[in-house]
C-alpha cells in the first residue's frame, strides 16, 4: 500500500529526475549553421608540437558531433604517441611532408594527401620535413551512434 509519505519520496524523485532530463536538454549545444571560415581569421594557439587552429565544433541536423581544426607540426615533432580513439577522422596534409601510422605501418604523404583514421584503430603522424607540416583533421559522430 502506497503510504503518504512513501508517495512524496516517489513524487519528489519523479520530479528530480524530470527535472535533470530538462537540464541536460537545455545544455546540449544548437545544431550549427552554414558557415564559411576564412583561414587567418583565425589565431594559432600554440602547443608543444606546434600549433593548432579550431574551426568549429558542434553539433548538426544529422551529427551529434561534426568538428574541425588544422594543426601545425614542427620538424621532428609528433601529434601524440599510437593511439586508438573512439570517432572516425578525415585528415588532409595542407602543407610539408608527415608520415601518418595507417594499417599498422608508417606512410609517408605530402600536401593534398588525404588520410581516413577508423575508430578504435591505432593512428599517430609526425612531421618528416625540413619545415612545418600543417594538415586539417575533420571529427564526425553520427546521432545516436552506437559505441563500438
Amino acid at each position: 500500500m502506497l503510504t503518504q509519505k512513501n508517495f512524496t519520496q516517489l513524487l519528489f524523485a519523479a520530479l528530480t529526475v524530470a527535472g535533470l532530463a530538462a537540464l541536460a536538454q537545455s545544455a546540449k549545444k544548437p545544431a550549427m549553421t552554414s558557415t564559411a571560415i576564412e583561414w587567418n581569421s583565425l589565431e594559432a594557439k600554440p602547443n608543444a608540437n606546434g600549433s593548432g587552429k579550431k574551426f568549429f565544433e558542434g553539433p548538426t541536423a544529422t551529427l551529434d558531433l561534426l568538428e574541425c581544426h588544422a594543426s601545425t607540426l614542427n620538424p621532428g615533432a609528433t601529434n601524440h604517441a599510437i593511439l586508438k580513439r573512439p570517432h572516425d577522422e578525415v585528415i588532409i596534409v595542407k602543407e610539408g611532408t608527415i608520415e601518418a601510422f595507417v594499417e599498422d605501418k608508417w606512410v609517408r604523404l605530402g600536401p593534398g594527401s588525404v588520410i581516413f583514421n577508423a575508430a578504435n584503430v591505432p593512428q599517430a603522424m609526425r612531421n618528416v620535413g625540413d619545415g612545418p607540416a600543417t594538415y586539417h583533421v575533420v571529427t564526425f559522430q553520427p546521432a545516436a551512434a552506437t559505441p563500438r
